[in-house]
């Protein structure tokens, strides 16, 4: 049985993507309901409740029979590359180019790959940069839905529209991620005695002003590089990437499966 994806999630898989993703985005989303101070720091303890879900998840898929030894293999060498990737950007500036070829290896494997390829990725990079801390899980997380979006949509285009597709997922994803990552940051990068900080218990109208705000100036330095550098990379070096990938999953035979035929004994040679 061939299918278009080398993995695709289970029901079972799906359900439980599902609920971390509702309870990620509550942690995304916690200071706009925060009604007082209290509750803004008991919610400190979304970070550390998120991690263990989430790879709990990335174990959980691993561990999924659909997933072969090739597959594995592939996607550990492929996270490699991309953690590799990321600290050759200037990384102060937004300009990471790791998520090119994040976008580009899920749009070939598909979105159920490209979820574990960018988990996985992040989660390397983290432990080879130093960069773990509570804002780990939301990379994690964050990382994962770039990666299954980009997989999931229009797999039938080819040529320049797949081309101008990978253009807006990446300036989509490169926009995203930064939203996402500074609404976990904003209520504790700047305290709370300014005009931009976070108001514990405030209205949700006026937190909503300060952040957006906040995350236009922050955008300014990160995410409108990442998305201006993403796009570079695709179109100058999109198409080749996707012939050598495509490549890749043809003549390693993903989705063709694999037979045991046992030889017919063969009449001994006489002398």
């Amino acid at each position: 049985m061939k299918t278009p994806d080398i993995y695709r999630f289970s029901l079972k898989s799906q359900l439980t993507l599902f609920g971390v993703s509702i309870f990620t985005m509550a942690g995304f989303t916690w200071p706009f309901f925060a009604p007082d101070k209290a509750t803004s720091h008991f919610a400190q303890y979304f970070f550390w409740i998120a991690l263990p879900l989430t790879f709990l998840l990335l174990i959980a898929q691993l561990s999924d029979r659909s997933l072969d030894a090739k597959s594995v293999a592939l996607l550990g060498m492929l996270a490699a590359l991309i953690a590799a990737l990321r600290p050759l950007g200037a990384g102060a500036v937004g300009l990471e180019p790791m998520w090119f070829l994040l976008i580009l290896a899920a749009r070939v494997f598909g979105g159920a790959f490209g979820f574990l390829l960018g988990v996985l990725a992040m989660l390397a990079s983290a432990l080879f940069t130093g960069g773990v801390g509570p804002w780990l899980s939301y990379q994690l997380f964050a990382a994962g839905i770039i990666g299954l979006f980009a997989g999931s949509i229009f797999k039938s285009w080819r040529g320049k529209r797949e081309i101008l597709l990978l253009v807006f997922i990446s300036v989509l994803s490169s926009l995203t991620y930064g939203l996402l990552m500074d609404l976990q940051f904003w209520p504790w990068a700047i305290g709370f005695n300014t005009q931009l900080s976070f108001i514990p218990g405030g209205g949700i109208e006026t937190n909503l002003q300060r952040f957006f705000v906040f995350h236009f100036l922050s955008a300014m330095a990160w995410d409108i590089p990442r998305a201006i550098l993403t796009s570079v990379l695709t179109i100058s070096a999109g198409p080749a990437v996707l012939t050598a990938l495509r490549r890749t999953k043809k003549r390693a035979a993903f989705v063709t499966p694999i037979e045991f035929i046992e030889r017919a004994n063969q009449p001994k040679a006489t002398l």
